[in-house]
């Protein structure tokens, strides 16, 4: 006959398992896989924007390339940027406005840039939200984010924004928002005169 010989450290390690069983069972409830859950085939699918991220040719919006040319395509939701250079091309996601009645399209250009823009809400704005400040200036809680390039029709941007939930989203109230690092690297490459065409 074998004698099994047992440690101390066997003996409490089988005896700490022993006591922990209960709260192991307890801890995987019921609702972690819910018996009544629709099945995924019956859900509606989830509708991806794959045309956002199609490169696309200044020609087919501008007629001459400039200083250079911003697209905002609203219903992808993607800002593109050709430099003068004819070489640069960069395509970045965006946020668009919330309704089509904040929308406008069309052409337009960069006016001016600021970096850590202060941010003024238009009397629309606060007349929707009067909780809104009349003034406030740049930094963390500002939604115009850490750059911003003012086109000629007046409030209306490309900026960016600290909220990064926006990005992708009908989020904006007219103005065509980045990620912070997209819009600096953006801003750097921008010249006033930039030539705008929202579609």
């Amino acid at each position: 006959m074998t004698k099994i010989y047992m440690t101390r450290r066997a003996a409490l390690s089988g005896l700490g398992a022993t006591l922990a069983t209960p709260n192991l069972l307890r801890a995987q409830s019921s609702d972690a896989f819910p018996v009544e859950e629709p099945k995924i085939e019956t859900e509606i699918p989830v509708k991806r924007n794959i045309s956002s991220f199609q490169q696309q040719a200044w020609q087919d919006h501008f007629d001459e390339l400039g200083v250079g040319c911003m697209l905002a395509d609203i219903s992808s939701r993607a800002l593109h940027y050709w430099g003068g250079d004819g070489v640069t091309y960069r395509l970045f996601p965006s946020s668009v406005p919330m309704t089509e009645e904040l929308t406008k399209r069309g052409y337009t250009k960069v006016v001016r840039k600021a970096k850590n823009p202060s941010w003024t809400p238009t009397a629309s704005m606060r007349e929707r939200d009067p909780s809104l400040p009349l003034r406030m200036e740049g930094g963390a809680g500002n939604p115009l984010g850490t750059r911003a390039m003012y086109l000629s029709w007046p409030a209306y941007l490309v900026h960016g924004t600290h909220d990064t939930r926006k990005i992708g989203r009908q989020s904006s109230s007219g103005c065509i928002g980045l990620y912070n690092q997209h819009v600096e690297a953006l801003y750097e490459m921008v010249e006033v005169g930039t030539q705008v065409r929202l579609l």
